[in-house]
């Protein structure tokens, strides 16, 4: 089969798509030329949590994470991790291959909690298997007040129900959790991984790093600002709250702190913050 490229070589942003050099999606077929191009294969975590790396290597950095019942399509598996994307934002690094497995059966139910136990049987006093973050996808079937995975396990039906309703109930709903690069859920989270949820509430998908965030949305003056606006600097956003205060994950307070927009300006001197809306 030969392949026609449709004019100058476009730029596709490597870290939301397979494009070389060693490693071309068939999507980018007549984009970019290529000996071999792979098709990515879906599968889906299994662990509560995995942190996704920038290369296949424990030790090499941490760029995002997976939680559980997420997809991540793969091309490549190298001393074992898998190189991939996660399907919910389009963002590629390294998994631990073990924590991946084929799809059985779509989600039927998100985790609403900020951390949900996952019992051995359909009670409160049985054994509690291990915990599931907040927003991770499950499938299963309702069994009076629980939830019993497909697999293995029963989530309590409260756990499941009642999502937060809006980015400043997510926002309520991570307060105080600990600051990690790269994170995700309320166990660790960074200041692109809060906002990202936040607004997922809603249905607004946000890319993963605040770079490809500030892109988004329709830019407001900083004078105009509203509460709902997420707030840009270098390498850094948060989400404006009422009374002019910023909610956000940073390693200032190494936590998710809400306080005075003014405080956070003050120690992070420089150009005025950029602002944007998403509605």
């Amino acid at each position: 089969m030969s392949w026609v490229l449709r004019g100058p070589a476009q730029r596709f942003e490597p870290r939301e798509w397979f494009a070389g050099p060693e490693v071309v999606e068939l999507a980018l077929a007549g984009d970019i030329g290529a000996i071999r191009y792979v098709e990515p294969r879906p599968l889906v975590c299994t662990a509560p949590r995995v942190t996704v790396r920038s290369g296949p290597d424990a030790a090499a950095e941490a760029v995002s994470e997976l939680l559980f019942g997420e997809t991540f399509e793969i091309v490549e598996v190298k001393a074992g991790f898998a190189l991939g994307r996660s399907l919910h934002d389009r963002y590629i690094g390294w998994a631990p291959f073990e924590a991946l497995a084929l799809p059985v059966t779509d989600p039927t139910h998100r985790i609403s909690a900020r951390r949900a136990p996952v019992f051995a049987a359909a009670s409160i006093k049985a054994a509690v298997l291990h915990e599931l973050p907040f927003a991770a996808r499950v499938a299963g079937v309702m069994e009076g007040d629980f939830l019993a995975l497909a697999g293995s396990g029963f989530v309590h039906r409260h756990h499941i129900e009642g999502a937060p309703v809006g980015r400043f109930a997510v926002a309520a709903l991570f307060a105080d959790a600990p600051y990690l690069w790269g994170g995700r859920s309320p166990d660790g989270v960074d200041c692109s991984g809060l906002v990202q949820q936040a607004l997922a509430a809603e249905g607004i998908a946000l890319r993963r790093d605040t770079d490809l965030q500030v892109a988004m949305g329709e830019p407001v003056k900083f004078a105009a600002r509203e509460a709902g606006d997420l707030v840009f600097w270098p390498g850094h956003v948060g989400l404006l709250m009422e009374g002019d205060r910023l909610c956000h994950a940073n390693a200032h307070w190494m936590r998710v702190v809400t306080e005075p927009l003014a405080d956070v300006i003050g120690r992070l001197p420089g150009a005025e913050p950029a602002v944007r809306r998403f509605s």
